[in-house]
């Protein structure tokens, strides 16, 4: 393959400590940070859904000492398992509270609070662990990324076959230049198939206002988004449809399945989104998107055109052509194409941890990933994080937010182009929409009195 443009020691740090699924302790602790032989303390903010196996997952890393969820049912599930844990519905209280004991914390709620949460966190100097996608906008994304290298924090968001080492040999190919130059990526989703109701099943908000569960915090769960009555379409699933609270399918998947291209051509930010999609509503995404996102070249890296595809249009999935594909060959379910001057490299799942890569002639010598079905890549995952608190060293969570909030805001910008219904170019150092001040008002959540950031 030739020389690799990647610090392989440093990039398969992280794969060395996932191996074991237990806590690496680095050899020295650091200012601000956990000593070597010191018991890591948690909080864990969302302990339902994904937020209960990332809670139990660092419970096993160290001491869970706060717990909070706006749902109590929820909440007291968690506190069975945890029964030292003080329990809370309101983050700020728990942060107010525990502070002094806590030295990090994983968040794992709706999407329009997890900045809000994870930036609060932060500015008291604590370690973040975030689900992914992040943030709700490309904005928070920034602000995350910033608040995280000003405090010198050690972070990492919930992609977690980051931590695969399937996914990462594919990046060392990639960056290997075992493609040759890579100017073409296509990157699909299944989502939200039979996942949660959006366009054209919703497309406006629902009428009936029942009352509020007496075990859920509705204003709360609310947070920084506009006051909105209670419905059980939003808590606790489906809020991932709607504008106020979910990021869509974009948010939902594309910081897993465009990880492997992101990470492989360190794409960075783009400098143009545009977008063809079904009809808009206020409330809900829609029906289906395709997405292109434009990179400039960087270094010997030409110019790269990404392209996301999401639901369905005439009752068919939005899919790639099957032209890109060898003959016989459908695109999967989820995955990612990667097209480069002397071949392509396909992956057929979420996480990029498998690949095929074809003329298959051009690539018999070529070491392809073992599958090692047994790793626990989401307890990896964290292991990770905690294991770059421990050393002080930020960067040796992969996906830190330097590198994840940089995805995150790049993927969000494909919403800010599918809602404004235009094409938008974008300027990377300043974060800003050069040619539509309509398009701009998408960049940033509106926050509710009382939850800015």
């Amino acid at each position: 393959m030739g020389t690799m443009s990647v610090d392989r020691r440093q990039f398969l740090f992280g794969a060395s400590v996932a191996g074991f699924g237990v806590l690496i302790q680095g050899r020295n602790g650091w200012a601000g940070g956990v000593g070597r032989n010191e018991t890591m303390q948690f909080a864990c903010i969302g302990v339902g859904g994904k937020g209960r196996s990332d809670t139990e997952h660092v419970g096993k890393l160290g001491h869970i000492v706060g717990l909070c969820d706006i749902d109590r049912k929820r909440l007291d599930s968690m506190g069975e398992q945890h029964t030292d844990a003080k329990k809370y519905a309101d983050f700020r209280a728990l942060l107010h509270d525990l502070g002094a004991q806590i030295d990090a914390v994983t968040v794992s709620t709706p999407d329009h609070t997890h900045a809000v949460a994870a930036v609060t966190a932060m500015r008291m100097g604590k370690h973040v662990y975030c689900q992914k996608p992040l943030a709700h906008s490309a904005w928070e994304a920034r602000l995350m990324r910033e608040t995280a290298r000003e405090k010198h924090l050690c972070t990492q968001m919930g992609n977690q076959g980051t931590a695969d080492p399937g996914f990462r040999r594919g990046v060392e190919l990639i960056r290997g230049g075992v493609l040759g130059d890579v100017q073409e990526v296509h990157v699909w989703t299944n989502r939200p198939f039979h996942y949660w109701k959006q366009a054209p099943d919703i497309v406006a908000r629902p009428k009936e206002t029942p009352p509020v569960p007496e075990y859920v915090s509705w204003d709360l769960f609310i947070g920084p988004a506009p006051e909105r009555p209670y419905h059980p379409g939003y808590h606790p699933h489906n809020w991932r449809g709607f504008w106020d609270f979910g990021t869509g399918a974009l948010g939902d998947m594309a910081c897993h399945t465009t990880n492997l291209p992101f990470m492989g051509l360190q794409l960075g930010l783009p400098t143009r989104v545009s977008a063809v999609h079904s009809e808009i509503n206020p409330e809900t995404y829609p029906a289906y998107s395709t997405i292109t996102y434009e990179f400039p070249a960087k270094g010997a890296r030409p110019a790269v055109k990404l392209t996301w595809y999401e639901g369905a249009k005439n009752g068919s999935r939005n899919l790639p052509p099957d032209t890109l594909f060898p003959a016989g060959v459908k695109p999967s379910d989820s995955g990612s194409l990667v097209i480069g001057s002397r071949g392509r490299m396909y992956s057929p799942s979420d996480y990029g941890s498998e690949q095929l890569l074809w003329p298959a002639d051009t690539f018999k010598h070529v070491l392809l990933p073992r599958i090692e079905r047994e790793r626990d890549t989401d307890l990896s995952h964290k292991s990770e994080w905690v294991a770059a608190i421990r050393a002080g060293k930020p960067h040796h969570a992969l996906s830190n937010f330097d590198y994840s909030a940089t995805l995150t805001e790049t993927m969000l910008l494909g919403n800010v182009a599918v809602r404004s219904g235009e094409a938008i170019d974008y300027n990377p150092d300043t974060g800003q929409i050069t040619n539509s001040s309509t398009a701009s008002q998408y960049l940033k959540s509106h926050f509710r009195a009382g939850w800015e950031l």
